[in-house]
């Protein structure tokens, strides 16, 4: 499951690159080049997906790349982000998929939040638990 962002990179006027993301109009960041500014919209996009996350806005699925630069969302954080866009999906809030998951709601806000490192088997058994399951492909690298 990878989910990568295109990345809209225009030359600014004061010699560096505007970096934003089509699909998350509030990603607006900059690099002195191609792979800084790049870089920098990557961290802005998991940032601005955590904010949506917290506010329970939904997570706009990512459009075709292209042949342009892109962000690579890491695994863990798709799979929360599939995990949250269920959730919201089902109506299932996070008090309910903790009585499913016969555990806390601490432990529910860390499946949830992209900067916590969520074990792989918590988050299937959430997935799971919302009636979803992981599909795991393998492809060549570009």
């Amino acid at each position: 499951m990878m989910q990568s962002y295109p990345i809209r990179l225009t030359p600014d006027d004061n010699g560096t690159l505007l970096a934003t993301a089509p699909d998350i109009p509030e990603v607006a960041t900059f690099g002195d080049d191609a792979a800084y500014a790049a870089a920098h919209a990557a961290d802005a996009i998991v940032t601005a997906l955590r904010g949506r996350i917290a506010r329970r806005e939904p997570v706009p699925p990512p459009s075709p790349v292209g042949d342009g630069p892109s962000a690579v969302l890491a695994t863990s954080d798709a799979l929360k982000i599939a995990l949250y866009e269920a959730m919201r999906a089902d109506g299932i809030g996070k008090a309910e998929l903790a009585r499913r998951l016969q555990c806390h709601l601490p432990q529910i806000d860390r499946l949830l939040d992209l900067n916590h490192e969520s074990k792989l088997e918590a988050l299937e058994t959430a997935l799971r638990a919302v009636g979803r399951a992981i599909d795991v492909s393998v492809i060549l690298a570009a």
